[in-house]
């Protein structure tokens, strides 16, 4: 299988300055200790369908909706170039018990999958003064609506496991590398396997509010899903929300679904729209 990467590169990100030492008022007093700035590299908890290290604050939610035009964009004008036509769907609400570790619900409406998931962030320095964060991603999920045509029972039931490592090269450019195990990527089959996939993300930080994404995500050949997962888009933050559009060739949003690959071949001719908002709320 062909393998592409997509320059995915992102993004201004803005570091709150450093506050330096007080000044002496007399050569026996010791000044007070600089305050380190957080390290930051992706602003967001997700690219557009890979998780990052990032996590909420403590107390605070974040609830998303997203959508996937299922119409091919090469469809033109017929279909409002992939507007017009039907959609897969997602709703997620996710809640940081801790300012490193947040739990989230998430459904999509391809085959009602329904997922549980935790993430912890076990990482964030600067090695070489570069910011690195790492987290740990797992869940769990099942899919509540099968097509009758498998003729199966009871291997409904997906999970996964994700480290991630993010690191940001200078101000701009945030860079994601998730390795992943996912275990039964094809509830058709009878035995369930546990499959290995890379993903790749990418974020160009242009301005406060604005940015590219890139994600590429290698995975295994298999019986109808037989291609990598390429996306690319640009990224709209402003006031706790964030606003992502998007060009891709995997209609699969919810993770036990897109880290399984695509029908669909990365090219002009199999793109599809997609978008995703997501807001943080506090209360």
């Amino acid at each position: 299988m062909t393998r592409f990467l997509i320059p995915a590169t992102v993004l201004i990100l803005l570091l709150p300055p450093g506050v330096g030492a007080q000044e002496r008022t007399a050569r026996w007093q010791r000044s007070g200790a600089p305050t380190e700035v957080p390290v930051t590299v992706f602003h967001s908890t997700q690219s557009a369908n890979l998780p990052t290290a990032e996590t909420l604050g403590r107390g605070e939610w974040l609830f998303e909706i997203s959508h996937r035009f299922l119409p091919a964009v090469s469809d033109g004008a017929g279909a409002l170039w992939g507007l017009d036509g039907p959609v897969y769907n997602r709703l997620a609400l996710s809640y940081a018990v801790a300012d490193n570790a947040m739990l989230g619900i998430t459904r999509s409406n391809l085959q009602d999958n329904l997922d549980l998931s935790a993430k912890v962030r076990v990482l964030a320095s600067r090695a070489g003064g570069i910011p690195v964060m790492a987290a740990l991603n797992a869940g769990v999920a099942w899919n509540t609506e099968t097509p009758a045509v498998f003729g199966i029972e009871d291997n409904e039931r997906q999970a996964y496991a994700q480290l991630i490592v993010d690191a940001l090269l200078g101000e701009r450019l945030a860079l994601g590398v998730t390795p992943t195990l996912l275990n039964n990527p094809r509830i058709a089959d009878i035995d369930a396997e546990t499959a290995f996939a890379l993903g790749l993300s990418g974020q160009l930080y242009l301005s406060d509010q604005a940015s590219l994404l890139a994600e590429w995500l290698v995975s295994e050949d298999r019986p109808d899903l037989g291609h990598d997962a390429g996306t690319f888009g640009i990224e709209l933050e402003t006031g706790g929300h964030f606003f992502k559009l998007i060009l891709t060739n995997s209609a699969r949003m919810n993770p036990t679904q897109f880290l399984g690959g695509t029908p669909f071949e990365f090219s002009a001719g199999e793109w599809r729209l997609g978008f995703n908002v997501t807001r943080v709320l506090k209360f």
